[in-house]
């Protein structure tokens, strides 16, 4: 059995105390017990070896459990079991789980949502004790008895606490870095403590809200004066000082400074956590569980929630609101809106200087000249920007799709922000495609755009591109990708270490930060900014094992690429720390949301775990079974993009979109590359088509969907209220409003009940244990 989760201590959350500053709680490899470090180390070191050893071929095809070993542990189960019936002890521990158990899943809600409703549903015999009378009549699926995991007390004990330490471990980090946190699962965690949940200890990030119309976006005025606060990074992360003497005597201003032992112990209990038996048992049989309860809810309310959304006035799948929460800024138009905008272009500027090459300028049509092509007589397929056949499992041949006709001088030209043109074809590419979206009126994208970290002035570069041209939309919000390509850096010898990659990437930012007189341009850019992106291939091999002993940044001078966690953190602390800055000083917050799960190891899911508010792709969750369980119960949102795996990773029957919606997680349909995989001018909507035909998914179930992409958007807190209803911030019927998100109140209400029941089955198997040993 695994030790070292059986407790988990009281996170610091400062509740409510103003003159409490906010600190990264530390934790000491001496607090560690050796078992829990040993099993996360070899959990590494076998990531390590089947990255070795994997062939591209066989990377979704997760081998199944020997028969012979299926039996056995089928046999040592039953004999664990009937070793209990004749124990003493566990008797007692069963009739206690059995009374806790009848006094829980009273689910605290007291308002009526039914007003929100055009017609009535709640019948006034419903009478169900368990079930606040607020909500939503239907058939629901309930199972009876002692303890419902199909496993021995001892192990569903074991594997509640462990699920337990982990959701605390989660909730500390997002709470420090103003990510979200579920209201439900943090109202159970209190539970756990037998502490009350106080709505003012719920923390949220901060946007900025869109600027109302005949307001200047670009605006200049009210800047905040400069703090005159002195920056130095230190192990990878920006410490900020007061004043310069304060930096002389290492006096830090009071922010919470995360530190890589610290992450590193975190990390190590999730991962122990991830091969340990009874847990892995636990939460295959309860996602099991969740999959078939839905399969029975689906075929008992169908008609219910169907005839729900008839009644809804004015609103259906089309006018409901819908992020494409991933999709990157250089492949956000469509083949053919390329191709006619490359024709346009050459109408009209053929004689203009677009490039400048080995010291010469170049007119459109000299590089055209030079390529030995007519752009008259390009076509879609000459353009070749398509992913296909060809680039399934070859990353390196999908990023060579960015170059159209395989010229990096196109690319150059119409797909990058920097260039001899500063920049202007792809500002005018992106405000074409901001026109459709705000012509649509219910479809919003974010966008990504890429800081490289090979130099400071990126930032000043992007923003001064981003207001020249007047880029903004109120259909858009901005993220900044940072590829993961320190060791291409470091071939070409542009920085000395790691840590001078961070710099680069947010020295600046905390440097706006604190004087935003000095970079207006960026101060006003970092309005429309809501987060960050790590990308690049995850399954890339790194020969290196990350643990508390990994090198600093400073000490990172070897030409290979640090492993994807070592890059999660240092993103993670670097934002967490100017998260706290900028809410000292009113600004607005960022949210980390890496690419992750795409490939590569199980390890990258546990990283993110702990840092990312929330994730793209997320396909391996499908090979653990805890992990999966966990993302769950913290209702992380996953923003999936199906037809990009499907012509990179995962072919789309395979895809696990389906499956993790029914469970209950939390997942969004997004586009990811629409030059690359779509075809129509709406390429989400392509995207919500094509899963509803292959997968049969009802009105209910794709406004289900769009409804996480807001949620889980860069949006700010009035336009979701506008988008979603004044209440959304709450779980369950009682957070949504039907007329604005066609959702059903069934579907809502069978969401909230099933979440709370997981949940109390951890809790109530903390609370059987203390009352057993008091029989």
């Amino acid at each position: 059995m695994l030790r070292g989760a059986a407790s988990f201590p009281l996170t610091e959350r400062n509740r409510g105390d103003p003159e409490m500053p906010r600190q990264f709680p530390k934790v000491t490899l001496s607090d560690v017990d050796e078992e829990v470090r040993l099993m996360a180390e070899k959990v590494y070191a076998s990531a390590l070896k089947e990255e070795e050893n994997k062939e591209a071929i066989s990377l979704y095809t997760v081998p199944e459990d020997c028969p012979i070993g299926l039996q056995q542990a089928k046999e040592r189960e039953l004999l664990r079991e009937l070793a209990e019936q004749h124990s003493e002890e566990m008797a007692k521990r069963k009739k206690s789980l059995k009374m806790i158990r009848s006094q829980s899943m009273q689910i605290p809600v007291c308002v009526d949502w039914a007003r929100a409703t055009p017609t009535p549903l709640v019948s006034p015999l419903f009478s169900c004790p368990s079930i606040p009378d607020s909500f939503p009549e239907y058939q629901r699926v309930t199972i009876s008895g002692d303890y419902c995991a199909g496993i021995t007390v001892e192990d569903y004990e074991q594997a509640a606490k462990s699920l337990l330490k982990a959701l605390f471990i989660r909730e500390k980090y997002s709470k420090l870095a103003y990510h979200r946190y579920p209201q439900t699962t943090a109202r159970f965690l209190r539970s756990a403590e037998n502490l009350k949940w106080r709505e003012e200890d719920d923390v949220l990030p901060d946007i900025c809200p869109c600027p109302q119309e005949g307001e200047d976006p670009y605006s200049m005025e009210n800047i905040p004066e400069n703090l005159g606060y002195e920056l130095k990074m230190r192990d990878g992360i920006i410490y900020v000082y007061e004043n310069k003497t304060a930096l002389e005597e290492n006096r830090p201003h009071c922010l919470p400074y995360p530190d890589l032992e610290t992450f590193a112990i975190d990390m190590s209990h999730v991962l122990a956590m991830i091969v340990d038996g009874p847990t892995k048992t636990y939460c295959h049989r309860r996602l099991n569980f969740l999959s078939s309860k839905f399969y029975l809810h689906e075929m008992l309310n169908e008609m219910a929630e169907l005839k729900e959304l008839k009644g809804v006035p004015h609103r259906d799948f089309y006018n409901v609101r819908k992020v494409d929460t991933h999709i990157h800024a250089a492949a956000c138009m469509n083949q053919k809106h390329l191709l006619n905008f490359i024709q346009s272009t050459y109408k009209t500027d053929a004689d203009r200087v677009v490039l400048e090459k080995a010291g010469k300028k170049l007119t459109l049509k000299e590089v055209f000249d030079n390529l030995n092509m007519d752009p008259y007589d390009l076509t879609v397929d000459s353009l070749d920007v398509h992913a296909g056949r060809q680039t399934f499992h070859r990353f390196d041949k999908f990023n060579s799709k960015y170059n159209p006709v395989g010229a990096s001088e196109l690319r150059e030209i119409y797909l990058k922000t920097d260039n001899y043109i500063m920049g202007e074809y792809f500002a005018r590419l992106i405000k074409e495609v901001a026109h459709n979206l705000e012509e649509s009126k219910y479809q919003h994208a974010e966008p990504r755009l890429s800081i490289y970290g090979r130099s400071p002035d990126e930032w000043d570069s992007l923003s001064h591109w981003f207001i020249q041209h007047k880029v903004h939309s109120p259909n858009m919000r901005w993220i900044i990708q940072v590829p993961r390509i320190y060791d291409i850096f470091m071939s070409r010898k542009l920085i000395p270490n790691f840590a001078k990659m961070l710099e680069n990437i947010f020295l600046p930012l905390f440097e706006a930060t604190v004087n935003p007189q000095k970079h207006k341009e960026l101060h006003v850019f970092l309005k429309y900014m809501t987060g960050f992106d790590s990308v690049d291939d995850e399954s890339k091999h790194s020969d290196h094992m990350f643990s508390y002993k990994s090198p600093k940044p400073e000490q990172w001078t070897s030409d290979e690429n640090p492993p994807y966690s070592y890059y999660l953190f240092h993103m993670y602390a670097n934002i967490m720390v100017l998260n706290n800055l900028r809410k000292e000083r009113g600004l607005s917050t960022f949210q980390f949301r890496p690419h992750c799960g795409e490939a590569g190891s199980i390890t990258h899911l546990v990283s993110a775990f702990l840092t990312a508010d929330n994730i793209s792709h997320g396909l391996n969750l499908k090979k653990s079974p805890v992990l999966q369980y966990l993302y769950y119960l913290a209702q992380v949102p996953i923003a999936m993009s199906p037809l990009s795996n499907n012509s990179l990773f995962l072919e789309y029957s395979k895809n696990p979109l389906r499956e993790f919606l029914h469970k209950g997680l939390c997942v969004s349909l997004s586009t990811d590359d629409p030059m690359q995989f779509h075809y129509t001018k709406e390429a989400l909507m392509e995207e919500y088509a094509i899963a509803a035909q292959l997968w049969k998914l009802s009105t209910c179930d794709l406004c289900e969907i769009a409804r996480n992409s807001v949620l889980q958007a860069g949006l700010s807190h009035q336009e979701k209220k506008y988008f979603l209803g004044p209440n959304y911030l709450k779980d369950g019927p009682e957070g949504n409003d039907i007329r604005r998100t066609n959702v059903a109140q069934i579907r809502m209400a069978y969401r909230h009940e099933t979440l709370c029941n997981e949940l109390s089955f951890l809790v109530d198997a903390m609370k059987s244990e203390a009352l057993g040993s008091q029989m």
